[in-house]
């Protein structure tokens, strides 16, 4: 049996990756721990197998008055917690970083593509990156989560505010653009195959299928057995106008799907199985 620290308490994704792997309570051994206190520090690592570090800022406005927080919770905290389980002796230490390393909000991303971070989450993301792959070594193993949008049911974010919209719009423009995402389920089964597996790394697990944002939508509607009408009447307005919304609802942003290539032994869920999932 692996005994597994999930470092984070109430996270969206560690909470299911930790029901995922529940379903095989003869295989793990889960514990949580919350992070917002210093008594963190006094628990011994020594026990667990993995440590699963969720912990982390998100879904929040930056601003100048709340930066510093992204670099003291995504970046010291993380590595204060990758010594620790080096020092505690544990094998492997997960690490969930973002996209947003990259820096790009439109295009696609390649292996041979720079990291250069535009916002405090993704500087800070990648700082700590940086600081806990040094800590690898052949009895301490680092993996590198660098996911595309999660969503599932119960999930925060963007998701959540599509899903809204999409329930109470009659019409909906027929865009013709790309998206990385995973769905939750999707990112566990792969979280189990790192610890299985004991892989150290970088990787960028995501859906086979890329995601239309219009199919989406038109999947969320068809869930809940509303019908919705997509029209291309507005796309070249769309495509002219810069608004941050518009961009991150419409513009292509993707793996390479070379760079999620890996040896799996588990059938994924499928995206439109994934939406019903979702919302049902």
């Amino acid at each position: 049996m692996k005994r597994i620290l999930i470092t984070g308490k109430d996270s969206y994704i560690g909470t299911s990756v930790e029901k995922w792997l529940m379903k095989e309570p003869d295989k793990y051994q889960i514990h949580t721990i919350d992070m917002q206190n210093e008594t963190w520090r006094d628990h011994d690592f020594s026990p667990y197998y993995v440590v699963f570090h969720v912990a982390g800022i998100a879904h929040i406005k930056e601003t100048r008055e709340n930066e510093h927080l992204y670099y003291r919770v995504n970046r010291d905290l993380a590595y204060d917690t990758a010594q620790k389980a080096k020092q505690d002796g544990v094998d492997q230490f997960i690490f969930l970083s973002s996209m947003s390393v990259y820096g790009i909000h439109n295009g696609i991303i390649k292996v041979d593509t720079p990291t250069k971070p535009i916002n405090a989450y993704g500087k800070s993301k990648l700082e700590a990156e940086q600081l806990i792959i040094e800590l690898q070594d052949q009895m301490f193993k680092i993996a590198l989560l660098r996911p595309p949008m999660v969503y599932g049911k119960n999930c925060k974010g963007n998701y959540q505010k599509l899903a809204k919209f999409a329930l109470r719009t009659p019409i909906f423009p027929d865009i013709d653009n790309k998206r990385s995402m995973i769905y939750i389920d999707n990112l566990s089964e792969f979280v189990k195959l790192l610890i299985d597996k004991k892989w150290g790394g970088i990787f960028v697990p995501q859906n086979a299928e890329y995601v239309r944002t219009s199919e989406m939508v038109e999947l969320i509607s068809k869930a809940h057995g509303k019908q919705i009408v997509m029209t291309k009447l507005f796309n070249t307005i769309i495509r002219l106008i810069n608004i941050n919304v518009f961009n991150k609802l419409f513009d292509d942003m993707i793996y390479d799907k070379s760079m999620s290539e890996y040896e799996v032994d588990y059938e994924a869920c499928s995206f439109e199985e994934s939406i019903m999932r979702t919302e049902l």
